[in-house]
């Protein structure tokens, strides 16, 4: 075996698999396929590979990092981001996928991110039964602005019928994500620990188990950063610019916003926090920022510690 570290970067597209191997400098392409896959690891046969790093590229990766994985090979997804900040750092500003690959490969062996667990088979149809439900209640909300707007009969019918077929399969996927989930004795007792928080429901909870499996495992400070709910510091000398937050896990976000909509009205500790920032003066983004964040940390605190919602318990979280 050769016993020369090896940083391997995958660039990954729809179709196909640009691959760095940065022990021998050699460059090729195979087909985003189970064919093309094997010819990857049969390719890394005998290497002392130390990390594959692989973009997070709208769930194409997801296939060649499983398998990767399950050939016990080290694979670390990493956010885009990470990749083109480091790249204009080092000042390489040439770009195909060619370069990508070997992009990454540079980054692995810079950075040496940390190796990227593999995903359950449960927890990723979980993942995927969630996410179309959010792209069904997207289209719902579309379909229902354009009914308000048509003005012909045909055309409402025909607006009607879609929205119909779209609810019909919310409520198919929502049935599906309730059955998997008292399937898990983990996620069921978590999912239902969760809802004794007042302004989550069925949706919410099992939106946070799906997507943000890190919830009662780290601290409020982390929880918040990986969701992108922690203002960034922008200061510079005397300069002080305003605090603000980005980054993170969108869905979970977006979920949390309808949550902290709700936990408004019926949440004494978020209610409270509300009402104070108000009368402070604070703008309305401000305020629901600082509840999605409270929320957060009160969900954060319940799954960590298993108990049920009290607010005399989690006043000081």
């Amino acid at each position: 075996m050769n016993t020369t570290p090896t940083f391997v970067g995958i660039d990954v597209a729809k179709d196909k698999l640009d691959v760095f191997i940065d022990s021998s400098g050699e460059s090729f392409t195979v087909a985003n396929s189970p064919d093309g896959i094997v010819s990857i690891r049969q390719r890394l046969a005998g290497l002392n590979v130390k990390l594959i790093v692989i973009e997070h590229s709208g769930r194409y990766e997801r296939r060649c990092a499983l398998d990767l994985m399950d050939s016990g090979l080290p694979v670390a997804l990493i956010n885009p981001r990470q990749s083109r900040d480091f790249a204009r750092a080092i000042h390489w500003l040439a770009k195909n996928d060619r370069i990508d690959g070997r992009l990454l490969a540079e980054f692995g062996r810079r950075i040496e991110p940390r190796p990227s667990e593999r995903i359950p088979e449960n927890r990723a149809e979980l993942d995927e039964l969630v996410g179309r439900r959010r792209q069904l209640v997207q289209m719902r909300a579309g379909e229902s602005a354009r009914l308000q707007q048509a003005q012909f009969k045909s055309i409402r019918r025909s607006i009607e019928k879609v929205l119909r077929q779209l609810e019909q399969q919310i409520q198919d996927l929502e049935r599906r994500i309730s059955k998997l989930i008292e399937n898990d004795q983990d996620w069921h007792s978590k999912g239902q620990l969760l809802q004794t928080v007042p302004g989550v429901g069925p949706v919410v909870a099992s939106t946070l188990v799906a997507e943000l499996p890190e919830l009662g495992r780290i601290n409020r400070q982390e929880i918040a950063a990986l969701v992108g709910l922690a203002p960034f510091d922008r200061e510079s000398g005397q300069w002080k610019g305003k605090r603000s937050c980005f980054g993170g896990r969108a869905e979970v976000r977006s979920t949390l916003y309808m949550a902290a909509i709700t936990a408004r009205r019926c949440n004494p500790i978020i209610q409270r926090l509300a009402q104070r920032l108000e009368a402070a003066g604070k703008a309305f983004k401000v305020v629901m920022v600082a509840c999605m964040r409270k929320l957060l940390t009160i969900l954060n605190t319940i799954a960590g510690t298993g108990q049920a919602w009290n607010p005399k318990l989690v006043t000081q979280s």
